[in-house]
């Protein structure tokens, strides 16, 4: 198979909110063509903008090129063989960051075309078979402008989650730092509160995970919340400091009682190994797109298995990324759960209409895949509609 056409969409949804950090209101979505009418579908975390230009921009030497120029009229092959092509070709933009991030995109898409070419679902060619049932956590996020609304709001939600068969749920808890929600700015004890509150409704049973967003400056304060959690009995506190922190990270998660979790931002199998060898966490979470694709996040997952570690990604952005994880579920026994969100607690649009694929939730689990490639389709209609909202925003209009 030859490469023939590399289309990228920038998508927006209609209903973003400037002030809101969330990147789920916006995604890249590329489709790459080959010569016997494949194709592949793929998405990324990554300002939509700047992958596209990651993608489309023309190169003049043989080091940093564009990823399109470097695809079209290529052969589909291998994986490694791919990636590295890629990497390397861009490596004088690349070799971390954006362009990896976009590459990911790439690589997820070229995944699907090899399980389409092949009539098989994608993790029948990533790996053994892991497991016959996935299992999902939900995350959940109010956006309200109280902490007695937060508490509420999360705590009504956490009981439908275990009402709807959810066993797992994250609970966004971050009152300070860059993530602090909209209007809510207060003392660590809110996390208590939160956690209080939703453990005695959902009771003893669900796992409960709980993100704090980078929220804490010092190992102290990061390990007094770790403490504090630990009573409830949670299965991880995620990103407590500064990603770059891998010092503070190690010293946390050699005091801490409870899991520590870190790697939504990390790019390539090379920083993942940073992160692995030094010891700094339980859990490593990589976002399948920005770490350049299945073909890195394969490489991660093996480096958890290697130290005993689990693996649970991060998935926050459309359907197309809660499929590819769902294929790497398939394949790793290390995963425990992984991020789904059902439509009922899905606020973007792009979350909810974007896609049309085989998973259905049921009873708190989801089958294995079993559809060619990754097993969705685009729904095409809410493609140009998100498509022509992205055409509308210009710099000066998000003055």
């Amino acid at each position: 198979m030859r490469i023939v056409d590399v289309r990228t969409h920038v998508l927006l949804d209609p209903g973003y909110d400037i002030d809101a950090t969330s990147s789920a209101q916006d995604t890249i979505v590329v489709e790459i063509e080959t010569d016997n009418g494949l194709v592949g579908i793929g998405e990324t975390d990554l300002n939509a903008w700047v992958a596209r230009a990651c993608i489309e921009a023309p190169g003049t030497h043989t080091m940093d090129r564009g990823l399109r120029g470097l695809l079209i009229g290529a052969e589909v092959e291998d994986a490694e063989t791919m990636w590295q092509r890629l990497y390397v070709g861009t490596a004088m933009t690349g070799r971390r960051g954006a362009l990896v991030n976009a590459l990911g995109a790439i690589d997820i898409a070229l995944w699907d075309i090899r399980g389409k070419a092949a009539g098989v679902p994608t993790w029948q060619l990533l790996g053994e078979q892991a497991r016959t049932e996935l299992t999902p956590y939900a995350s959940l996020q109010p956006e309200v402008g109280s902490i007695a609304e937060y508490i509420e709001s999360i705590t009504a939600w956490a009981t439908k989650a275990r009402d709807l068969g959810f066993s797992a749920a994250k609970l966004e808890a971050t009152f300070t730092g860059p993530y602090a929600h909209a209007g809510l700015d207060g003392p660590d004890s809110w996390i208590e509160d939160v956690v209080r509150s939703v453990r005695a409704a959902a009771g003893p049973e669900m796992t409960l995970m709980v993100d704090v967003q980078y929220a804490f400056s010092d190992v102290a304060r990061a390990l007094a919340v770790a403490e504090m959690l630990a009573s409830y009995d949670v299965y991880f506190m995620e990103t407590p400091l500064w990603v770059d922190d891998l010092a503070g990270y190690a010293e946390l998660r050699a005091k801490s009682p409870v899991r520590i979790a870190q790697g939504e931002w990390l790019s390539t199998h090379h920083e993942f190994a940073q992160l692995v060898e030094g010891e700094c966490v339980d859990v490593v979470q990589p976002d399948i797109g920005r770490i350049g694709g299945l073909t890195e996040a394969l490489k991660v997952c093996q480096m958890a298995r290697d130290r005993g570690l689990s693996v649970v990604p991060h998935a926050w952005k459309t359907g197309i990324s809660v499929a590819v994880a769902a294929q790497l579920a398939t394949v790793t026994p290390e995963m425990p759960f992984f991020e789904f969100l059902p439509a009922e607690f899905c606020e973007s649009r792009l979350r909810r209409d974007l896609t049309v694929d085989e998973l259905v939730y049921r009873d708190g689990r989801l089958g294995v895949p079993q559809l060619p490639g990754l097993g969705i389709e685009l729904n095409r209609e809410a493609l140009e509609e998100f498509v022509e909202a992205a055409r509308r925003v210009t710099p000066e209009s998000l003055r």
